[in-house]
């Protein structure tokens, strides 16, 4: 789709939708490998600092917390001025943390941290900004493409770009044991200035938003004509009050807080589990993490492509059941196959439910897809932070090492609750069909209102 005006005058839109997706992957990758920034190496930063369990999830889940915060001002910034410019601001300030720490590895690490914990505190709150590109990229892509369209893209899209935090929970290990801390984060930092660079000369935003900075009115059957059919509000502080008055964007902000927080919290939690339950190294730690975050991100690109294609009324509450079971399992055993079974069904659920919830997203708020994308992408992943240090704390309660299993039950408990918003959402969508007399028009698309 698009292509350069031959008419002079006619409006000219560069760049087309397949680039966009791609390059808006690519980004993501980049800025989301920051998830993992401390969760593997939490095991040295343990002795070194002389930390607490709950202190342990807390350095573990810190880029999550700005990394999920962001994601609401900044996702809701795409409807005002198209995606570019939110997405390579947070790239930027990640790169900006990574400077910083591998300043602070270069000239303290391993012998003089002491007292150091806040200054790794504040630098993975800077590196987590990556992680806040994810919302930029829902909505940018989404506004590439037509609304029955959304699922395959947007999975393709979170699918791949989650791949990043199981691949350097992995590749970061590895790199400290056979090289040395500073070299593995030096690697990822110039991995990420390439990335940065192949982002900004090659993105584009969706049409309206370039027909716009051309001084063009834009009307519906124009943008349609060129494929989009979403149109922002324009406005940060607008898409955020349009879609926070929408009472669905909240069930789907508690469904992701379920599925994508606890896949954030559980990567960058799952090395000191298999470390302190199982007595893991750390590169087996970094393998087993991976495999559960490989598995979710990797599930997800089917998930959306089948949720264009599939009825997904009971889908939500089958992945729900899928992460409870999961949890169960881990938290109730001491034998290591049953737990690393109970990691894989906790990764297919979580997997299948993030690919749902953002296919379901254009449906539900389609006034506000980037104030949406905010606030579901942002508060949704908050749980990557508060998840880890409320896992810790119960483990330092119960007692190692079987508190470390005995943690899950939370999520169990998150689990039970979202049944019920389940319920509650499959309601509000009869009923406001009902209150309309209109068929409904998400039928074709396969909501949970089939």
């Amino acid at each position: 789709m698009t292509t350069t005006s031959t008419t002079s005058n006619a409006p000219s839109i560069q760049g087309n939708r397949n680039s966009a997706l791609w390059l808006a992957t690519l980004g993501f990758f980049g800025g989301f490998a920051g998830v993992a920034i401390f969760g593997p190496l939490v095991p040295k930063f343990l002795a070194i600092l002389h930390l607490v369990p709950w202190e342990a999830g807390v350095l573990a889940g810190i880029p999550n917390l700005t990394g999920s915060l962001l994601r609401i001002p900044f996702g809701a910034w795409v409807d005002r001025d198209g995606g570019r410019r939110p997405f390579l601001t947070l790239l930027l300030i990640t790169i900006v943390g990574i400077a910083g720490l591998l300043v602070l590895i270069h000239n303290a690490y391993p012998n003089h941290m002491a007292g150091l914990f806040p200054v790794l505190l504040l630098l993975g709150a800077c590196i987590g900004c990556g992680i806040a590109t994810f919302s930029v990229g829902i909505a940018q892509t989404s506004y590439w493409y037509p609304r029955g369209q959304q699922g395959g893209p947007l999975g393709t899209y979170a699918g791949l770009g989650n791949t990043a935090p199981g691949l350097s929970s992995w590749l970061l290990p590895l790199a400290v044991v056979s090289f040395s801390m500073l070299v593995a984060y030096g690697l990822w930092f110039a991995v990420l200035i390439i990335i940065t660079v192949i982002y900004a000369l090659g993105i584009h935003d969706a049409p309206y938003f370039q027909l716009r900075r051309q001084g063009i009115a834009v009307d519906r059957n124009q943008l349609a004509a060129l494929g989009q059919d979403l149109v922002p509000t324009g406005s940060v502080l607008g898409g955020l009050r349009l879609a926070a008055q929408t009472p669905t964007t909240w069930a789907l902000v508690y469904l992701y807080f379920v599925s994508f927080g606890g896949f954030l919290a559980l990567t960058a939690w799952l090395p000191t589990f298999w470390h302190s339950v199982y007595a893991a190294t750390l590169p087996e730690g970094g393998l087993l993490t991976l495999t559960f975050s490989l598995l979710t991100a990797l599930v997800r690109v089917p998930g959306g492509l089948l949720s264009d294609r599939l009825s997904i009324r009971f889908a939500l509450t089958g992945n729900l059941l899928l992460i409870g079971l999961g949890t169960l399992l881990v938290a109730m055993t001491h034998t290591f196959g049953v737990s690393l079974a109970g990691t894989v069904l906790i990764a297919i659920g979580m997997g299948l439910q993030n690919a749902i919830v953002f296919k379901l997203l254009p449906h539900y708020v389609p006034h506000a897809v980037g104030g949406a994308s905010g606030w579901v992408g942002g508060l949704g992943a908050l749980n990557g932070f508060i998840l880890p240090p409320l896992l810790g704390g119960i483990a330092g309660a119960v007692g190692a090492p079987m508190g470390y299993a005995r943690a899950f039950l939370a999520i169990t408990i998150l689990v039970v609750l979202g049944l019920l918003v389940v319920g509650w959402l499959t309601r509000w969508r009869w009923q406001t069909v009902l209150v309309s007399g209109a068929p409904d028009r998400d039928a074709s698309s396969s909501t949970i209102a089939r």
